[in-house]
């Protein structure tokens, strides 16, 4: 049965995460970082098809929430992160058995840019798994605007600046916040939404590019992206492979053909389940 925890209070406002146990003693970690262009999303948001396909194979699974952009920015993102881990090696062991050794730091999207980050800290997971994250926030593809975005109805500026909230959140529904995010790829304004630009610099901004941080204690990687994703590019994971791979860090890329952005909500395609077999055989050699 799974279980809510408030893992960090901060501004007023609490964190939460979800727990969805297994049985057995000792078992290893999940923790789930939810996408959502760090702008919308919630802890429950993961695919339950996912966790249940993770529980059946023996793994917990936590699924964590964190502060969003652009009410939070970037630095404060990534500390939310940070202390979730920290929270899972000193806190959750009073309230589950699981192997300490064996935490997973599973990502889709911005979750899976989240992911890649935890290598880059000093208390890093065992694994990472990036479902179509990125490595690069400086990227083109994110400071110009997209063409595939601009095909949608236009968001303007009056109407994603009214979405913002006064306070902080750390949950919030798509429904609620996609046009603050649609607005920024069609205008190519995403990291003055996410960042303080008036604060930051493009040096501040490289220690956010997990691409530029690997190093040889960097975990061991598994990348899945679609070579067909309009959101984020494939090359998003083709370049950060390149990192890993030049810093001999073991790690993959599994390359889903004429793959979308979030191939992996559709659980029945042979594909898709390849995939998870091969994420499951990865994680046996950790």
């Amino acid at each position: 049965m799974n279980k809510t925890f408030v893992y960090k209070e901060i501004n007023n406002t609490d964190i939460q995460a979800e727990l969805f146990p297994v049985e057995q003693e000792n078992a290893p970690i999940i923790v789930y970082i939810h996408g959502g262009g760090l702008i919308w999303g919630t802890r429950n948001d993961i695919n339950q098809e996912q966790v249940k396909l993770y529980n059946d194979h023996g793994y917990h699974v936590l699924s964590i929430a964190y502060r969003l952009a652009p009410e939070t920015k970037l630095p404060e993102i990534i500390s939310d992160i940070q202390d979730a881990l920290s929270w899972v090696k000193e806190e959750l062991p009073k309230h589950l058995d699981y192997n300490t050794n064996k935490v997973i730091v599973v990502g889709n999207s911005a979750g899976g840019y989240l992911a890649l980050m935890t290598g880059t800290f000093a208390l890093k997971p065992t694994a990472i798994i990036s479902f179509y994250g990125y490595g690069n926030i400086l990227g083109d593809w994110y400071s110009t605007p997209s063409t595939h975005f601009n095909k949608m109805p236009k968001v303007n500026e009056a109407l994603a600046k009214q979405l913002i909230r006064p306070n902080q959140v750390a949950e919030a529904p798509i429904t609620a916040r996609y046009a603050i995010y649609l607005y920024c790829r069609q205008q190519g304004v995403w990291l003055d939404y996410v960042t303080d630009p008036t604060e930051t610099t493009k040096e501040d901004l490289l220690a956010f590019c997990p691409v530029n941080q690997v190093d040889a204690d960097y975990p061991p990687t598994l990348l899945l992206h679609g070579d067909a994703d309009e959101d984020v590019p494939y090359e998003e994971s083709v370049q950060m492979l390149e990192a890993l791979k030049h810093n001999e860090v073991k790690s993959n890329l599994i390359t889903i053909p004429n793959g979308k952005h979030q191939f992996d909500e559709n659980m029945n395609d042979d594909v898709v389940k390849s995939s998870f077999e091969e994420i499951f055989d990865f994680l046996k050699e950790i």
